[in-house]
């Protein structure tokens, strides 16, 4: 940088009066560009809130339409927002304020995300996370500051404009178009409520000193106003009650690839009294997960299904972080990796993607008797296609080892010819090496690979390649309710709580 620069600086006076301008501009071909503005007259031009925005977006609201659908793929249901340590901030003058971010968009003031230094803004902001989540048919799950911060805290004491400010924020989500937030959401285009039945109370709080006292609060006054709406508290209560009332409580875990694998049998002997888990983030982290590893992915597929296996007290999970755009990463691995006209899923993501059809779902017995059944974790559901209206059994397979197993797979419970050969199939997920990633240059490098089950049937021999993760998709034509069993050498004993109703419904 040159001595010499000279830094322009304005007058309040100098920029009071603003001109929006727009122009369509028309690329004649793919590749990277840049956006330059350029005068012929000599002086001093003043711009704000520069964005080019393509015509075609989600359902017309902003969104890249590419990005959503790899979303949407995923068949959410529910959106966590608008994330964790963003919600806090380092200070709380930098926390996400959610009053900040609504109305028109270049009149948003904008502000600092210093907990991962980025300038926000907050063009996506509270108005736009709720309609994401109605556009996706996924319900809002709000989570806003508690007046505490990475750094400071607000006593509880003089916590009345926070709690004021979460009440407004619901209004504004639910109120009628006469209330006085409600109207704010009708002139933006939006008359009708939003469908916010659940907020979280602060994000990763409940070590600090305030949190409780604050905590109460919040939990207080929106309970009187909000009786119906969902309450999340920060601690995690999967292996003691909770000193305080709360619908859900949170869970963070980030691990290393053996750690999280293990942690399969986490809930196994939680309490199924009181409120339930919401594993809000989740993730393999560190030297294991590199930029997003097939070694990660399958790590969390076994946590995945120790948690569907426990649906019974795991209500809700999302894996974190959702985006990353490679442009200016500080987070890794993340789930959807993109820039400015190119995108991939990592592993991770693929993984979640064999979920999809988990929300609702009713979970299968399962039993695995095998001698290397410490590398390897089963699950089986049977689920309604909403499209064609026909039962499924999905089962899906992690293995975690570095050999090959071979299994009997027996499904009892069912007719001999009840399984439709014709519209079963195989799905995995596997590479060379366990620490494969994909990239903008290798974008489906470890992606699931479907083939054709030919001897689909009640029972059926298969291999499970090493570091694995394998679905076997038959089409079933009764309805019963069946048992699955896998068979190897010596015998192994794994816990279940199944048949019953899948109730762990996943979000982003």
């Amino acid at each position: 940088m040159s001595d010499e620069m000279e830094i322009e600086r304005a007058s309040a006076s100098d920029v009071s009066n603003w001109t929006k301008m727009e122009i369509l501009l028309q690329a004649k071909e793919s590749n990277a560009s840049t956006l330059q503005l350029t005068t012929t007259n000599k002086g001093v031009i003043w711009f704000d809130q520069v964005s080019a925005m393509p015509l075609d977006t989600y359902k017309g609201h902003g969104f890249r339409t590419e990005l959503v659908k790899m979303l949407e793929d995923l068949k959410p249901q529910f959106l966590r927002f608008p994330g964790g340590c963003y919600v806090e901030g380092a200070s709380l003058r930098n926390a996400f304020r959610w009053k900040e971010t609504v109305g028109p968009w270049e009149e948003r003031p904008s502000h600092f995300n210093d907990v991962w230094r980025y300038w926000t803004d907050d063009g996506l902001g509270y108005f736009e996370f709720l309609q994401l989540a109605e556009d996706l048919k996924s319900r809002p799950i709000w989570v806003f500051n508690i007046g505490i911060s990475l750094k400071d805290q607000v006593d509880t004491s003089a916590l009345s404009p926070f709690v004021q400010e979460a009440l407004d924020g619901i209004e504004f989500a639910r109120g009628n178009p006469n209330s006085t937030w409600g109207s704010l959401r009708a002139q933006m285009g939006h008359p009708e409520p939003f469908d916010l039945r659940y907020v979280a109370i602060g994000n990763e709080n409940c070590h600090k000193k305030n949190y409780l006292g604050n905590y109460l609060k919040f939990h207080s006054a929106i309970k009187s106003a909000y009786p119906d709406i969902k309450m999340i508290s920060n601690c995690d209560g999967s292996s003691q009650p909770l000193d305080h009332p709360a619908d859900f409580y949170n869970c963070h875990i980030y691990r290393s690839a053996d750690s999280l694998f293990s942690m399969a049998h986490k809930f196994d002997n939680t309490s199924r009294a009181g409120p339930k888990a919401f594993v809000s983030e989740y993730a393999v982290t560190g030297k294991d997960a590199g930029a997003g590893s097939l070694l990660a992915g399958l790590a969390e597929a076994g946590f995945l299904i120790g948690l569907e296996k426990n649906s019974d007290v795991v209500e809700l999970v999302c894996y974190a972080p959702l985006f990353a755009n490679s442009n200016y990463r500080r987070w890794k691995p993340d789930a959807i990796v993109f820039d400015s006209s190119q995108i991939y899923g990592t592993p991770s993501y693929w993984v979640q993607w064999f979920f999809a059809e988990s929300s609702g779902a009713t979970l299968l017995d399962t039993t695995i008797r095998v001698n290397s059944s410490s590398s390897l974790l089963a699950s089986a559901i049977t689920w309604t296609n909403s499209e064609d209206k026909k039962s499924y059994i999905k089962i899906k397979i992690v293995n975690f080892g570095s050999s090959s197993v071979n299994l009997t797979i027996s499904i009892s419970g069912l007719d001999q010819n009840s399984i439709q050969k014709s519209a079963s199939s195989k799905m995995v997920l596997t590479s060379a090496n366990v620490m494969d990633e994909n990239s903008f240059s290798e974008p489906n490098k470890v992606v699931p690979i479907q083939s054709i089950l030919e001897n689909a049937g009640k029972e059926m021999d298969v291999v499970i390649l090493p570091y694995s993760f394998t679905s076997f998709d038959l089409l079933k034509e009764s309805t019963s309710i069946c048992i699955v069993r896998f068979r190897g050498t010596t015998t192994s004993s794994f816990k279940s709580y199944g048949p019953t109703k899948s109730h762990m419904n996943q979000g982003r």
